[in-house]
């Protein structure tokens, strides 16, 4: 009785082997059907892409001696388009099509990949964390409120680390900071390596540092579909805050790290008296972004409205800080941050100290 039932056991388990093999292997024939792209199909995509982009992106003018022009974009990646078979192939195509445009605001998103264009490059990095958690900064005694991190310095400066714009505070959290720093000479807010986030914190934080309605940009926004079809330049204006304000020396800590709406707070402080940049430039961003989405069910992003300075200048490339500072080496085997230090010197003594 148990060699029968062993028998029929055996049987049941090799049919179920070739049950389960045969779904494995439709399983996976369908995953390689999902795969493959019609010519027709990429060239759909590809031709959308493309056009969109093309009358709606708002930097080709601007940005017309440092990136390819369009038609031959086009051009260039027609055959590899044509000769496509997946995708997989296909998104990276498309990607690189994007980056041409030389935009952190330009991303293609699919279910297993966003695209993104490197815009630091090969630049310094200006900043190490572990230097930061020491005891010249924030130690281990440091206050949190929402996504700040703050601490009032042994002598007399406030210091703020603020490491994203996705990290959100309320007013009550400003608040607190700014309560604690009211007698201080002097707030440094380190925003190096902060990528962006919610573009509505800006004025929210940059308001506690107006003292009354100050021009701090200009918008633009598509009006055709030609590559240089924009409006023209309207102000916009920082209204103070009816809460606790701090109306002496602020310095703002940068490096290529700083994108977006980081880019925003930055060009809306300088328009403000006491005011300066210390570190390299910001990584820039200054283009408010629009989604769409091709018919092969990927979405996709663009810059489609330029904010510009209060001299009407663009600073999607970045802004330049007021007092040039890199990282030393010999600074930081003893625990500090040069670009802290000179932030601090100009606080106290109002010394501008540049490393170059």
């Amino acid at each position: 009785m148990r060699t029968t039932n062993n028998r029929i056991n055996a049987k049941f388990g090799i049919c179920r082997y070739l049950i389960g093999l045969c779904i494995a292997m439709f399983s996976f024939s369908s995953c390689d059907k999902d795969l493959e792209v019609t010519t027709n199909s990429a060239m759909e995509n590809y031709d959308m892409l493309w056009k969109v982009v093309d009358e709606n992106y708002c930097f080709f003018e601007y940005k017309k001696d440092s990136i390819k022009d369009w038609d031959e974009v086009y051009r260039e990646y027609l055959p590899m388009v044509k000769a496509c078979k997946t995708k997989t192939d296909l998104f990276y195509i498309f990607s690189d099509v994007l980056n041409e445009l030389k935009d952190g605001h330009v991303n293609l998103i699919s279910s297993f990949d966003v695209s993104r264009y490197d815009i630091q490059g090969d630049y310094p990095d200006n900043y190490d964390s572990k230097i930061i958690r020491k005891d010249h900064y924030l130690g281990k005694d440091y206050k949190t409120a929402g996504g700040l991190r703050y601490k009032l310095l042994e002598d007399k400066v406030g210091y703020i680390s603020y490491t994203s714009f996705s990290n959100s505070f309320t007013d009550d959290n400003l608040d607190y900071v700014l309560k604690l720093f009211r007698n201080t000479d002097g707030i440094i807010i380190d925003l190096r390596n902060n990528g962006g986030g919610y573009a509505s914190l800006v004025d929210v934080f940059a308001s506690r540092f107006a003292r009354s309605k100050t021009l701090v940009g200009y918008w633009q926004h598509k009006t055709g579909k030609g590559h240089a079809d924009l409006s023209e330049p309207e102000p916009q204006y920082l209204e103070p805050s009816e809460k606790i304000s701090y109306f002496g020396k602020v310095a703002l800590l940068t490096n290529r790290n700083c994108f977006s709406a980081t880019n925003d707070f930055v060009q809306t402080m300088k328009a403000l008296p006491k005011v300066k940049q210390f570190g390299d430039r910001t990584g820039g961003g200054a283009g408010m972004p629009m989604s769409s989405e091709l018919p092969i069910g990927w979405s996709f992003r663009l810059s489609v409205s330029p904010y510009l300075d209060i001299n009407k200048k663009y600073t999607e490339f970045g802004i330049d800080p007021d007092v040039h500072v890199d990282m030393l080496d010999a600074d930081a085997v003893n625990g500090y941050d040069t670009i802290i230090e000179s932030a601090r010197k100009w606080i106290k003594y109002g010394t501008l100290i540049t490393t170059l």
